[in-house]
């Protein structure tokens, strides 16, 4: 249902009538949802924000965050119910009221915020192949010092919401996460639980809340029958569930799991981002993450994303 009743009875207001009588008219309030985006100068901030257009919000890029309660207000006034704003240092210093003015939107506003990221050597060689100027550079600078600076002004947002690291996704990928994004907000859970693979050398993922390191495991690519299958393949899956380390490792780090995700539910966590790494986040970590996924699926909202596979793979947990 793309919209529901927060108020059980309309609301009746009166206006008077060529007659002077009084005429009852009546307002149902809708509750509104609102996605906030921000994130580093190249990281994908577009590529979001056109999917969330075409995906029927109403989108406003390079808000002042000053603005932010006053533009919603605005907004659900004319009625508007699915509404997207992009944030960033396009409006200076006076980014560091977002989170105040995050605080003050109305609690009935169903309000959730994204923060893209991506290394500084992707963003670089992403700004070199556009030509275009990093909003924070200027003569006396370089681009890696712009990114920096860039960087450490918008550290305190990175936690306030679903952090997510671009560096190895093309835009398909990005478009594909948003979407899936929007989809969740329809009904949306106490807690998304995300499980991601990947392969540590591609790097760590900046996005992980937790890692873990499974790289001491048995590996099945130096099986010349597994080398070109992945984790989703049933001779991987009998290749790991035969190793007693693997399986051992399984559970420690689903007793973990068990014993602290309360902890975060209790700290009104929105997103708690699991990584799994091996060496190329083709076998192990796959079959990790999905048997992680699988596990916790009743605990959680519970989504999967493999970023070492070819083709970016997303999809919800299902018993």
């Amino acid at each position: 249902m793309k919209e529901f009743v927060i108020s059980q009875s309309p609301l009746p207001f009166s206006r008077l009538t060529a007659h002077g009588s009084p005429t009852k008219l009546f307002v149902i309030l809708v509750r509104m949802q609102v996605i906030i985006i921000s994130g580093l100068s190249g990281s994908g901030k577009s590529i979001a924000l056109n999917v969330l257009e075409d995906s029927g919000y109403y989108c406003v890029d390079n808000l002042p965050a000053s603005l932010l309660v006053v533009l919603i207000n605005h907004l659900q006034m004319q009625q508007h119910t699915h509404i997207a704003v992009a944030i960033d240092m396009r409006s200076g210093e006076n980014i560091t009221v977002l989170p105040w003015q995050l605080k003050m939107i109305d609690k009935n506003i169903q309000t959730r915020f994204i923060f893209l990221d991506a290394r500084t050597e992707t963003l670089m060689q992403r700004f070199s192949e556009t030509r275009r100027r990093h909003p924070m550079s200027d003569a006396n600078i370089t681009l890696e010092e712009a990114i920096r600076r860039e960087r450490e002004a918008l550290a305190s947002l990175i936690g306030i919401g679903h952090h997510i690291d671009t560096s190895a996704l093309r835009p398909n990928a990005l478009r594909a996460f948003i979407k899936d994004f929007i989809a969740e907000s329809r009904n949306l859970p106490q807690l998304t639980l995300l499980f991601q693979s990947f392969g540590y050398k591609h790097g760590l993922p900046l996005d992980a809340d937790l890692v873990f390191d499974i790289r001491c495991l048995p590996n099945p690519f130096y099986d010349p029958q597994l080398k070109e299958l992945t984790g989703h393949d049933p001779e991987v899956i009998r290749f790991m569930e035969s190793q007693p380390d693997a399986s051992k490792m399984l559970r420690d780090i689903s007793s973990f799991l068990n014993t602290w995700l309360p902890a975060y539910i209790r700290d009104n966590r929105a997103y708690l981002t699991v990584a799994i790494g091996c060496t190329g986040g083709q076998h192990r970590s796959v079959y990790f993450a999905e048997k992680l996924a699988l596990h916790f699926c009743d605990e959680a909202h519970v989504l999967v994303r493999h970023r070492g596979l070819t083709e970016y793979n997303q999809h919800y947990a299902r018993r």
